[in-house]
């Protein structure tokens, strides 16, 4: 279907996903503060919006938004100000960092979706990184169909599912732990929020 060398794409895409960055950051943060089914919600979420990227780029929208400037500084902006909004909002708040109250957790995981979906989808270094990394395994005859953007996406995205539900399945036991240490939950939601706010400074302030 025009791919070439797809298990060269699958080896070197799962090597990009190991990488420490925003992504495996938000998912281990859930994970170890509201426990596993957060973190299970957010790692969908995150490769939800990775389809999002892949669908501009079947459709060539990636492209357009890659060429201009102006589009990219606004997605720029708005996806660090997302984060930097995220980091204040755990700053402000003095609940325990691990909700014990169920139905508040169950209603924060779903949210949690949302949010990985826009910290990925806000975040354009993805878009260009897909622009550059997706047509080296594709063949130049097959550059104007969609179909190998769909399915590269597609299997980046699984690869990505798999991988941070394994972080999840790991961290979510560790959190386990921390339930059992006085305050512990105030001072990691303090560190999260710092967490957050560095890195939409760091969105905001690197050059496109």
């Amino acid at each position: 279907m025009g791919i070439e060398n797809l298990m060269t794409f699958i080896v070197t895409a799962l090597l990009f996903i190991m990488t420490p960055g925003i992504d495996t950051v938000f998912v281990l943060n859930k994970s170890i503060g509201q426990g596993k089914k957060s973190g299970v919600y957010a790692a969908f979420g995150v490769n939800a919006g990775v389809l999002v990227h892949t669908f501009f780029a079947a459709l060539g929208l990636s492209v357009l938004i890659g060429k201009s400037t102006f589009a990219l500084t606004l997605i720029k902006f708005l996806g660090a100000g997302y984060l930097i909004y995220l980091g204040f909002l755990k700053l402000k708040n003095k609940e325990e960092f691990i909700p014990t109250d169920k139905n508040k957790l169950n209603k924060n995981s779903k949210n949690d979706f949302w949010t990985g979906f826009l910290t990925n989808a806000l975040n354009p270094k993805v878009a260009l990184f897909f622009l550059a990394f997706f047509p080296q395994f594709i063949n130049v005859n097959q550059m104007d169909n969609p179909i190998p953007f769909l399915l590269l996406g597609i299997t980046y995205a699984l690869i990505g599912i798999v991988w941070f539900l394994i972080l999840t399945l790991f961290a979510s036991v560790f959190s386990q732990k921390l339930r059992s240490i006085p305050k512990s939950g105030r001072w990691l939601n303090k560190l999260s929020g710092l967490i957050f706010i560095v890195m939409g400074i760091k969105i905001a302030l690197a050059k496109i």
